[in-house]
């Protein structure tokens, strides 16, 4: 075995679909200018948001869940090396073959050997956030094998020839009337008098896929949870299609990011009440499905496990961001985050959008170039910090973006805000200096309407005024005022009426 995190350099950058290609300024624009877009998320992220808030404040015990599972999180992230070796020894153990996975690269090459080698060219997917963090569905497509999404949502995409714009509802910029069109455009067989009601409309994807269930002998699943000590897996879903994929194909392919990782089978009675209370505002996931190894005669006969990397070891060597590591996958920040309800998922351009995709993507895939569209996406925050107060793993994503931010404007090249900064700071430094920079600064006063207001600034500086108008510098700075008549007659005033009380 070879232990990724046991190489002694932090290993390249994730690759696959999480670098972005617009800026995340550029992109919210375009967004912000569809109504319907805005209305059905909207809708979505507010009837999830009260359903979470219902269900959370039945618990008594919420905040200490909370900590437990923080606790929980911490452990693995500090001993993870050691848990992995761990784990792939209990899966070994239990018939499981174990793979291990550099980057996505590594990871798309891996799956399509394993589906070759069963002679297939299709597979059943299990959503999964880690295979559309490799694009293995547009990997494997380029090479002549075909990948059937079997969930709900991630089928409403794939058909619309979409990509995902929530991390547990990725149609959710979608409206049924909308998923209706998809689906008499799309699939074969559809009942051409299909109209968009959604009992309807979901049945009309069962009959779809009830023919990929029955013949596809491969699937490829995520996990949401791997059990050190046992070698267990799990995944968590709502509509059943995830254990249909996980007990009928003869070959399951699993693809675990290394992160995921708990100690112990018992741990997983927190994150049981954690993940489904804060994901989908439901008490207990409707499905619950967990394996270990293969059982002879019983579900897969061939089961391949890939643990994925791809950027996750070098978030863990920085010591502030590897807790966005943390993250269960849950979206609950989306959820109540103002910015991503106006912008929607699109904007962010990775796999992972929203409050801990602005902190996830930059550090899995990186932000080093000046250009690199990811580095505006911790810009893309409000810091009101209800992404915090709704994470069931308490990742505070307002700090982490604060920090981000940092780094992004230390490893800057000089430009016209680093000139600007400087120039504050001569000019800050002296007096006399200060006394001259607000003289000129006066001059700004041309620029004013007759309000009064600055709507309108030139150059780079003309971000200042997209979204803002500010006043004028006044006539005369506070100083000269201080030593004028009016100034020494109203401190004389201030004096005497204090003396009088």
């Amino acid at each position: 075995m070879t232990t990724l995190l046991g190489t002694p350099a932090v290993p390249p950058r994730g690759v696959g679909n999480l670098r972005g290609t617009e800026s995340f300024p550029s992109a919210a624009r375009h967004e912000l200018a569809n109504a319907q877009l805005r209305r059905n998320i909207g809708k979505a992220t507010h009837t999830i948001r009260g359903k979470r808030l219902r269900v959370t404040e039945e618990l008594p015990d919420w905040e200490e869940l909370r900590l437990a599972g923080e606790a929980i999180k911490n452990d693995v992230l500090s001993r993870l090396p050691e848990l992995l070796e761990q784990f792939e020894d209990a899966v070994t153990a239990r018939g499981g073959v174990v793979h291990w996975a550099a980057d996505a690269t590594e990871a798309n090459a891996l799956v399509e050997k394993l589906v070759r080698d069963t002679g297939s060219d299709e597979v059943i997917k299990v959503k999964s956030m880690a295979t559309q963090e490799m694009g293995l569905n547009e990997y494997l497509e380029a090479r002549g094998i075909t990948a059937h999404e079997t969930d709900l949502a991630e089928l409403i995409v794939q058909l619309g020839h979409d990509t995902p714009s929530h991390i547990l509802v990725p149609a959710i910029h979608r409206n049924r009337s909308e998923i209706r069109d998809i689906f008499l455009r799309e699939m074969d067989g559809v009942d051409p008098a299909l109209d968009d009601n959604p009992a309807h409309l979901a049945e009309a994807s069962r009959k779809y896929l009830r023919h990929k269930f029955m013949t596809v002998p491969v699937a490829v699943s995520g996990a949401n949870f791997g059990i050190a000590d046992t070698g267990t897996l799990s995944v968590v879903e709502s509509e059943g299609n995830g254990r249909m994929c996980l007990t009928l194909p003869d070959t399951l392919i699993t693809v675990m990011g290394i992160e995921k990782l708990l100690p112990t089978f018992r741990d997983l009675e927190v994150f049981f009440q954690l993940l489904p209370r804060s994901s989908t505002g439901e008490r207990m996931n409707p499905y619950t499905s967990m394996w270990t190894g293969v059982t002879p005669g019983d579900g897969p006969q061939n089961f391949h496990l890939i643990l994925l990397d791809n950027g996750r070891t070098a978030t863990l060597a920085d010591d502030i961001g590897r807790e966005a590591l943390r993250c269960i996958r849950c979206s609950a920040c989306l959820n109540v985050c103002p910015v991503y309800e106006r912008a929607g998922g699109h904007a962010y351009g990775s796999t992972y959008p929203g409050p801990i995709g602005a902190v996830l993507t930059p550090q899995l895939a990186g932000m080093d170039r000046p250009d690199d569209p990811n580095a505006t996406l911790p810009f893309a925050s409000s810091l009101c910090g209800a992404c915090f107060d709704a994470c069931p793993v308490r990742i505070d994503i307002p700090s982490l973006l604060v920090e981000l931010r940092h780094q992004k404007v230390e490893h800057a090249k000089f430009g016209p805000e680093a000139a600007a900064m400087k120039a504050a700071s001569i000019a800050m430094s002296s007096s006399k200096r200060w006394t001259v920079a607000q003289k000129g600064a006066r001059l700004a006063r041309l620029l004013a309407d007759k309000r009064g207001q600055i709507t309108w600034l030139p150059g780079s500086v003309g971000g200042w005024t997209d979204a803002r108008d500010f006043p004028a510098p006044p006539t005369q700075t506070f100083r000269q005022w201080w030593n004028s008549d009016e100034g020494r007659s109203a401190v004389e005033q201030a004096r005497t009426e204090g003396g009088r009380s």
